[in-house]
């Protein structure tokens, strides 16, 4: 069956760089991406980016810690659902999110697409229904939007065909998971934040943001063997390589 895979950038944000690498000084700014699967039975959007509270009550959505530590580049432009419709897609016709995990830069966009049905690892919705409200990693308000949600335990073919595929991924959080993709252009695999950025695929410099260090380096040593192989991985926040991802009407596969 043909599939097709378009990638959209739904915001920045500017974070310590010890976040996607420990000790590492500074701050860098990075891309919130999302991705549109087209497949004859139905729409799937990967990653949702931010939410559009962000824009309309940022102080009361945005946590004292977050406004402390990170800034957020934003607009009702890069919301998912407005990249959707500028590339010629009705956001009300999308069947299926996939969330990687349940922070707030990856599913805060998930209550735009309303008539879709949210997959995510059992582990992960455990996780994140108990976390407390005060951080920013977590907002409930985020992922408990009301629409279906099928809690998934392991790997899962969206379609039964084997073009989609839920991968766990566990490490970055308890239950992350990354989307493998088969189009006639190639194998993607899409990593949510199992891995940041290119270079870590080469020195597994580990995140300074993660819930299992050893669940992270087995994970990222799965992926680089799929890369090795010929699997195009799409990494989550490397501002360098996602200037050179094709953006939706373009197809990226």
């Amino acid at each position: 069956m043909s599939v097709s895979l378009y990638a959209m950038t739904c915001g920045e944000i500017t974070i310590p760089f010890n976040f996607l690498r420990q000790d590492e000084p500074g701050v860098i700014r990075v891309p919130m991406g999302s991705y549109l699967i087209v497949h004859p039975r139905g729409q799937v959007v990967f990653d949702t980016g931010l939410n559009p509270l962000l824009l309309s009550d940022y102080d009361n959505y945005v946590t004292a810690n977050a406004k402390n530590d990170r800034t957020f580049h934003f607009s009702t432009q890069a919301q998912v659902s407005s990249r959707l419709t500028a590339a010629g897609f009705d956001p009300g016709a999308i069947d299926i999110v996939v969330n990687s995990h349940l922070h707030h830069d990856h599913c805060g966009g998930n209550i735009l697409l309303p008539n879709a049905e949210v997959l995510v690892q059992s582990l992960e919705w455990k996780h994140a229904v108990q976390q407390p409200e005060d951080r920013m990693a977590y907002r409930q308000v985020d992922f408990d939007t009301g629409q279906p949600v099928r809690l998934l335990d392991g790997e899962f073919d969206v379609f039964g065909d084997g073009s989609v595929l839920c991968v766990p991924t566990y490490g970055h959080t308890p239950g992350h998971q990354s989307l493998l993709v088969n189009t006639d252009r190639g194998r993607y695999l899409l990593c949510g934040d199992a891995c940041y950025l290119d270079r870590t695929l080469d020195d597994f410099h580990l995140p300074g943001i993660l819930a299992d260090p050893d669940q992270t380096l087995e994970v990222l040593h799965r992926i680089r063997a799929m890369r090795d192989s010929g699997t195009r991985v799409m990494v989550g926040h490397d501002p360098q390589s996602w200037t050179a991802v094709p953006q939706a009407p373009d197809r990226l596969g």
